[in-house]
């Protein structure tokens, strides 16, 4: 049964044993990021936390959330994170699609559209006069924020926009850069869909009213963080993940719609012309992310439950807590993906290359182009575009076995040949592998034992004294 909101989620961690509560006092200024950090590093992601006295706030904060393989299953309600395969290839078929962008064929999932409700637990308290240094928002690392700032950083957002000639909404996840008790800044991408919506509002010359949402159901903010194309609403496709329609609620000084049932809401407008200087952002790569001008929301008011409890994730060098969300997000579009390229069998984005830099690709070779025509296929478009290395592997090789594939490519390869560049000379910072077999070298065929010696070495092992 899917869960009403992120509280539900909690209660299910601490059932499996998954949350620890911390109760001493942490400073949101560097220290509570110190501590996920560290925990995020142990081997399987850590545990979830939840730090119930934060200095400076009556508010507790929860990281971690979906920092590991099992913690990412319980979120989205799955047996297994292949099951979120199998999910949106079910989709594909019993959920056709009214329109599709060129080349994804994304479904509308028009049969999971938001419900609107008249009232939710996101503004039982309603504050027109807000301060948002109540709040435990965090300032991850030293180099984080604007001069003159504290550097914190509401780094979990569901920041909702809408197109003001469509009306198409969008929940994207968009860095928010805390200026002052009642400013901020939006650090969005400048191909996302709120930026889009930032400029068309700027050309009419009109306020852009724009909702913070923090805390909610864990496949809203799941939704929030996928590359989702135009025709896909994140919260009809939260409800195709949670089987269930999102609830929605119109704001109270704006007219956007958020999760009833979200834990807190920031609402505002954006001004045409209104930007600030951003700060730096220690961000997912490991390095500083630059600022940059970026355009300031005027927080009209804060909207909460009465008990609240702020969510966070802290970035930086892998393995984190985003890293575990990319691999969901990695589950759900191979099935597009194979959709385009049937001959794909698998696909790894390793840890190490940051979401979508660097991919394992299993195939099913048919020629010795074919990788290369695959390359160019998966750098032409789509989420895989901007992926700085492709390493191509045959359809029998487990991607996830790194040490695996290192043995498969190193000895597969002769480097003036398998080595592709992009036939766009603008994408020359990107590198292929065809790190498939060849049938010329050394026969091709792997070295295996025999079935019939292996089962019976199987039944005689302990025989062996083993």
């Amino acid at each position: 049964m899917a869960y009403r909101d992120l509280q539900a989620f909690l209660a299910r961690l601490e059932e499996e044993g998954e949350l620890r509560r911390i109760g001493v006092e942490v400073d949101p200024i560097l220290e509570l990021a110190a501590v996920t950090d560290r925990v995020c590093k142990v081997p399987g992601g850590g545990e979830a936390l939840l730090f119930e006295r934060v200095k400076g706030s009556p508010f507790p904060v929860a990281t971690n959330l979906f920092g590991s393989s099992r913690r990412l299953c319980l979120a989205l309600e799955v047996s297994d994170l292949d099951a979120l395969s199998r999910r949106m290839e079910e989709a594909l078929v019993s959920l056709p699609p009214r329109r599709k962008s060129p080349r994804s064929g994304w479904p509308e999932f028009a049969g999971f559209a938001p419900r609107i409700v008249t009232s939710g637990l996101c503004q039982e308290v309603v504050d027109e006069h807000p301060d948002l240094a109540l709040y435990p928002f965090l300032k991850n690392w030293p180099g984080d924020g604007a001069p003159a700032s504290e550097g914190r950083f509401i780094t979990l957002p569901l920041v909702v926009s809408r197109d003001p000639e469509t009306g198409a909404a969008n929940c994207g996840m968009y860095r928010v850069e805390l200026y002052d008790g009642t400013s901020a800044g939006i650090h969005w991408r400048s191909a996302s869909g709120g930026a889009t919506h930032s400029r068309a509002h700027c050309r009419r010359g009109e306020r852009m009213p724009v909702a913070v949402a923090i805390g909610a159901d864990p496949t809203i903010i799941h939704a929030a963080t996928m590359p989702l194309p135009e025709t896909v609403d994140e919260m009809a496709f939260a409800g195709f993940l949670r089987g269930a329609p999102v609830e929605l609620v119109r704001c109270v000084t704006n007219d956007l719609l958020v999760p009833a049932h979200a834990e807190l809401v920031l609402e505002g407008f954006i001004e045409p012309g209104d930007e600030r200087q951003g700060g730096d952002f220690g961000n997912h790569t490991g390095y500083y992310s630059p600022g940059g001008r970026v355009p300031v929301l005027r927080v009209s008011a804060v909207t909460r439950r009465r008990a609240c409890i702020c969510p966070a994730t802290v970035v930086g060098p892998p393995p984190m807590e985003d890293c575990w969300l990319a691999r969901a997000t990695e589950r759900l579009l191979l099935p597009l993906l194979r959709r385009e390229l049937p001959e794909i069998v698998d696909i790894n984005l390793p840890f190490e290359g940051i979401f979508h830099g660097c991919a394992v690709v299993a195939m099913a070779k048919r020629g010795p182009a074919h990788p290369r025509r695959v390359m160019e296929r998966l750098w032409s478009g789509g989420w895989l575009r901007d992926a700085r290395l492709l390493v191509m592997v045959d359809q029998d090789v487990d991607v996830r076995d790194l040490a695996r594939v290192a043995w498969k490519v190193i000895n597969n390869v002769t480097w003036s040949r398998d080595l592709v560049l992009p036939s766009l000379a603008a994408d020359g910072g990107k590198l292929g592998i065809d790190g498939t077999r060849k049938r010329s070298r050394r026969g091709g065929e792997d070295v295996v034992m025999s079935g019939d010696i292996t089962r019976m070495v199987d039944t005689r092992w302990r025989e062996y004294g083993f």
